[in-house]
């Protein structure tokens, strides 16, 4: 498969790449670490890399290449620096987040309410990917996690964590049985009702949660003890605890 300049360009804007079935992994290292991904999930290797005409560098096999000019390449990077290689991954490659049959149970999960920064999402997703077995389910309103920072900063975690957008929370007590919010108030997320749930759920950086999700039902309430010093914590911080202390 070739692109059109055009379609390369539609690719870097917002509302082409959520429709899009491709998205953009800009940089040696995500096309090293889509290389290394390749091998354990063959549908990687449909990727197409994007080379600048006067890029030198060592291309892996593996995967099509096109050679564009250079003009178009430093219109579809999302750096002031483009290294000159750019992937096209297909999304339909990634994996997705499978209720084994008969099982009644899923992968446990992480809910993201309304998540806004790409880098703090990205940075998640790499969490994740490091203790590995987790879905991350992202709410209405939540940033693309396709957008170019947010891929970045995944470091190539997005080619192994399972990721679904438009989640409403409401759906949540009929997904999980254990659902569990990180507030400020709560119980001690040392608890051992914490590592039984099955869904961890955490709140936008700036507002945290609304008090109507926290209040469900099936969710029980969890805080990191502090100090009091500060008032809160940065969400990725929170979550990087969280899955530590879950997989203790």
């Amino acid at each position: 498969m070739r692109f059109t300049a055009t379609e390369l360009k539609q690719l870097a804007q917002k509302k082409f790449r959520q429709q899009a079935p491709w998205f953009l992994a800009e940089g040696e290292h995500l096309i090293s670490e889509l290389t290394r991904a390749s091998v354990s999930n063959p549908e990687l290797c449909n990727s197409l890399l994007l080379v600048d005409e006067n890029y030198t560098g060592e291309l892996p096999s593996g995967f099509g290449v096109q050679t564009i000019k250079s003009g178009i390449m430093a219109r579809i990077s999302d750096t002031k620096t483009p290294q000159g290689v750019i992937a096209c991954v297909p999304k339909s490659a990634l994996p997705r987040s499978v209720t084994p049959p008969d099982s009644g149970k899923s992968i446990p999960a992480v809910y993201l309410y309304q998540v806004q920064d790409p880098g703090n999402l990205g940075t998640i997703l790499r969490t994740l990917a490091w203790f590995g077995q987790y879905q991350c389910l992202l709410s209405p309103d939540s940033v693309d996690p396709f957008n170019g920072k947010c891929v970045r900063a995944s470091m190539g975690a997005i080619y192994h964590v399972p990721v679904e957008t438009q989640v409403e929370p409401a759906t949540l007590s009929e997904r999980f049985s254990r659902i569990a919010c990180l507030d400020m108030r709560g119980d001690p997320m040392s608890s051992a009702d914490f590592r039984r749930a099955d869904c961890l759920v955490f709140g936008n950086e700036a507002r945290g949660l609304p008090e109507w999700l926290a209040d469900n039902q099936h969710c029980q309430r969890f805080t990191i003890p502090g100090s009091g010093n500060i008032e809160s914590l940065n969400l990725a911080s929170v979550l990087n605890m969280a899955i530590y202390e879950r997989n203790r």
